[in-house]
């Protein structure tokens, strides 16, 4: 290296270990005017010599030209979201559940961590090197947003950021939270309201400046970010529990936040904890609407595992919202997906927790009854872990003497059919399967990210299209094609955004079995239970012909469900539906080897580790899967086996120690009886 190059190396790494004492432990060791000039002196540098910079340079955090739109990136492993508890009694019942599960006497330990209110990112270093930036998204697929993610001084472009810290591994995926602090967010509310401009809350302001096209943009937001879980790690020490984690991210340079995080060894102790901490939450520097409980122990949560898409070893513990009084000025009833019929209050506009809330929900028409809520009332409103909006209660000291008792309508408002409601449920149906409500509901439903995922259709283009009388079922979004015209004459929709539309429809058909389920909006029947369904009978087909005495024998799934389904297929234009649905294409069983897996892996628990000969990772676990086995992060005394390639790392020791069984990529393609690539 010449010696050009070599001082340019020491000033970014000079500068970047004093931005980390400035930005990260708030501890600097040199002036502002001392940091500057060494800052500008790279700069200085690199214009002069540009073969010179590198993607870890300070200098590279801003100036990227504004993206077109944003790519999307699949994560490496589910960003899952978590349950809720709000109750002492809550978190005993957690335990109570996970106990269950596990042998009697089980150390239990668990970390608590701040449930800071900002955007959930997803960041990917490759040999130190920070490479990739993405949202949450939807748990599975986010968005790339990289070149936002650079502009956040706090988030390190290289690891480590000490020389005396560990090496940094060949691959790491670690998950975190892009925030703005309340005192930034202040003083930039400040500065914008000099402007004319107005921005309701450090949350929504994050999240808008990391999704903004032009880094430039996003630059000039006081963005800051905390590091909290690893997602996956090649290389590096061993390590086997969260608060390991947490220590071990500190050290390579990551924002981690320490002062709040705490390990509990007794479960009454970390209760009162939580019960405790509410009386701070409100003096932190920063926005948290609660804590996050894990169970310590990586061991353990992969014991555990998840129910539905919760992890049944974390939890988070939120706190009450403060409540706002306004006026009720109508109650006017939604009609969803599956005929259930929703009252809604419509609101004189108020401000809770930094958000303007004009409607909320009133459940059924129990709640409104049993709380005699009347049209006209002054109304307590509460947003539902801070997000549903909903109303708690009428305050009747302030009535006037003209507020109307309200009760559900004998006919639905969208189509005049009749309103039923059965023994032993508090919801009111639409019967009518022709209702244009449920339709446009069924259909935004159907194309959603939690079914088909098609891309390009939502909630306008169903509603749209079902006004337009180009969809009178859903089979008919595979029939749009037809009306390609009539598309291409409406306004705003161009040649190349019908064709991507309808392209994206085709697709679709390729979606598997369980999500065609989730899609059809079976009364009860989520993606969770159509799983089970689907494990059992193999097929939608058979699931159809399969009499409710004998869903109910399937664990998870009881008389109510079993009832739902049979009833839906029962149905003539349900019939008729899923017949055009089997015609168009759509998937309608799990693959072979899913529903009757190879008795060679069944059962059986794999770990993967190094790189393999001619498989990438995410092909050698689709094909484990395929033949009944599961693939997991850690090795343990519960894994199988290791699959293992080129460089494998600490787990191949730990499945030495272990006896696990360890194969290469060979063995197991002798094992299924697949040819040698």
């Amino acid at each position: 290296m010449s010696e050009l190059a070599e001082r340019v190396a020491r000033l970014r790494q000079r500068i970047n270990y004093h931005a980390y004492r400035y930005y990260v432990l708030s501890d600097p060791e040199i002036s502002d005017a001392e940091y500057d000039i060494l800052f500008n002196e790279l700069k200085r540098l690199e214009a002069q010599h540009p073969e010179l910079i590198t993607p870890d340079s300070p200098t590279q955090r801003t100036g990227t030209a504004p993206a077109e739109g944003f790519t999307k990136v699949t994560h490496p492993a589910p960003m899952l979201s978590l349950a809720n508890a709000t109750s002492p009694e809550d978190l005993r019942a957690w335990e109570q559940r996970f106990r269950k599960l596990l042998p009697p006497d089980t150390p239990v330990s668990t970390v608590v961590e701040p449930k800071i209110d900002g955007l959930t990112v997803v960041l990917h270093y490759h040999n130190g090197l920070f490479t990739l930036g993405a949202t949450r998204g939807d748990g599975i697929t986010g968005e790339d947003i990289t070149a936002n993610l650079r502009t956040i001084r706090s988030l390190p472009l290289r690891i480590p950021i000490h020389p005396d810290a560990p090496a940094a591994p060949r691959h790491l995926v670690v998950r975190g939270e892009a925030f703005m602090s309340k005192a930034d967010f202040a003083a930039f509310q400040a500065e914008q309201a000099a402007l004319g401009r107005h921005y309701v809350n450090p949350r929504n302001t994050a999240a808008g400046a990391l999704r903004n096209l032009d880094p430039t943009v996003t630059a000039s937001r006081p963005l800051d970010l905390w590091v909290y879980q690893i997602v996956v790690r090649e290389g590096g020490p061993e390590i086997d529990d969260q608060w390991s984690a947490l220590q071990y991210l500190r050290q390579l340079g990551f924002p981690v936040q320490h002062t709040q995080n705490r390990l509990f060894h007794d479960f009454a102790a970390l209760v009162q904890y939580c019960q405790d901490w509410q009386s701070q939450k409100d003096s932190l520097p920063y926005e948290a609407d609660g804590l996050v409980i894990k169970i310590n122990s990586f061991a353990l949560q992969e014991h555990l595992g998840y129910v539905g898409k919760d992890p049944r070893w974390a939890i988070a513990y939120k706190y009450p919202t403060p409540e706002v009084s306004t006026r009720l000025l109508d109650i006017v009833v939604e009609v969803g997906r599956t005929g259930v019929l929703t009252p809604r209050a419509d609101l004189e506009p108020v401000t809770v927790g930094g958000v303007t809330i004009s409607s909320a929900t009133l459940h059924n028409a129990d709640y409104v009854a049993e709380k005699d809520i009347r049209i006209g009332d002054t109304v307590v409103i509460r947003r539902a872990g801070d997000v549903i909006p909903r109303v708690e209660r009428a305050l009747p000291e302030l009535r006037h003497g003209d507020e109307q008792p309200w009760q559900m309508p004998a006919t639905c408002p969208a189509c005049g059919g009749a309103v039923v409601r059965y023994e032993g449920e508090v919801a009111a149906y639409c019967e009518n399967s022709a209702c244009p409500a449920q339709l446009v509901r069924r259909v935004e439903f159907f194309v959603s990210r939690q079914a088909m995922d098609i891309a390009g259709f939502g909630a306008r283009q169903a509603e749209l299209f079902v006004q337009q009388g180009f969809i009178r079922e859903i089979a008919d979004i595979y029939t749009l094609h037809s009306h390609r015209q009539q598309l291409l004459d409406m306004k705003g929709y161009a040649e190349k955004k019908v064709d991507k539309l309808l392209q994206a429809i085709e697709d679709s058909k390729a979606q598997p079995a369980v999500r065609v389920l989730t899609g059809l909006s079976i009364r009860f029947v989520g993606a969770a239970v159509a799983e089970l369904l689907l494990a059992h009978c193999g097929s939608i087909t058979a699931l159809a012909t399969t009499d409710p005495q004998t869903l109910e024998q399937i664990e998870g799934i009881g008389p109510r469900i079993a009832a739902s389904v049979h009833t839906w297929f029962s149905e003539v234009d349900n019939q008729r539906t899923f017949a055009r649905l089997q015609q168009l294409g759509l998937t309608m069983a799990l693959p072979a080897a899913a529903a009757a897996p190879n008795p060679a892996l069944a059962g059986t628990s794999f770990v993967l580790t190094g790189t393999l000969p001619t498989w990438s990772r995410q092909q050698a676990t689709e094909i484990i899967k395929a033949h009944g086995g599961k693939v997991t992060n850690a090795v343990s005394g519960k894994t199988d086996y290791l699959l293992a390639g080129d460089k494998p790392g600490s787990k191949f020791t730990k499945a030495q120690q272990l006896d696990v069984s360890i194969l290469s990529e060979a063995d197991l393609r002798q094992m299924l009886g697949l040819e040698e690539a």
